[in-house]
């Protein structure tokens, strides 16, 4: 069946607030992220399909035609209940497939790697990747899933009982973006067509 990757995408308006810099690029950043991020999750080999919970209708339409699933009955809420609902919906759609939830601002994200993280989930298990601080959660698995993500995310993870991934040769997908010097790291790691076209 392969994974089901669950991505949440903001609306572009309020997305990326820290990218604030950068002026009108943000919420067309925003949304290269997310292409970038959905298209390579796709071509990972052992992912079956991706679902985006969004009610962009924009950012829906783009990843659509990608071929990712659509969420758009969001609960609203906020992330969290965003991500439970399209655990939740990859469940009742595939549920043969295990489900992980993936960050949407991974720009430079690279399949192989991604597939070395999927790997390496324990079986039947919840588990976790932190971002490349070490403060945050890029990717999250398990059922039921119980996302904690916010400030300090992977300190509640850890505490709710979910295994740490520690990978050393994962960059790509540990590389969310958030601010512009995070943008300048995934530059440097090598960034994705529509981010790379749109800088």
């Amino acid at each position: 069946m392969g994974w089901s990757l669950v991505v949440p995408v903001k609306a572009l308006a309020e997305a990326k607030s820290r990218l604030a810099p950068l002026g009108p690029l943000r919420p067309r950043l925003a949304l290269a992220f997310a292409l970038d991020t959905v298209a390579a999750a796709l071509a990972c080999p052992v992912v079956g399909r991706v679902l985006v919970v969004t009610r962009d209708e924009r950012a829906a339409g783009a990843l659509r035609a990608l071929g990712a699933e659509v969420v758009g009955d969001e609960p609203g809420g906020g992330l969290n209940p965003a991500l439970a609902h399209g655990a939740a919906t990859a469940e009742r759609r595939h549920p043969r497939a295990p489900v992980a939830t993936l960050s949407a601002d991974l720009p430079a994200l690279r399949p192989t790697e991604l597939a070395r993280v999927l790997a390496a989930v324990p079986p039947g298990g919840r588990a976790f990747l932190p971002d490349a601080p070490g403060t945050g959660t890029v990717l999250l698995t398990g059922a039921p899933l119980r996302p904690a993500f916010g400030t300090g995310s992977r300190d509640r993870h850890l505490a709710g009982g979910a295994h740490e991934l520690l990978l050393p040769d994962v960059p790509s997908v540990r590389r969310d973006v958030d601010t512009p010097a995070d943008l300048a790291e995934a530059r440097r790691l090598g960034l994705g067509p529509a981010t790379a076209a749109l800088l």
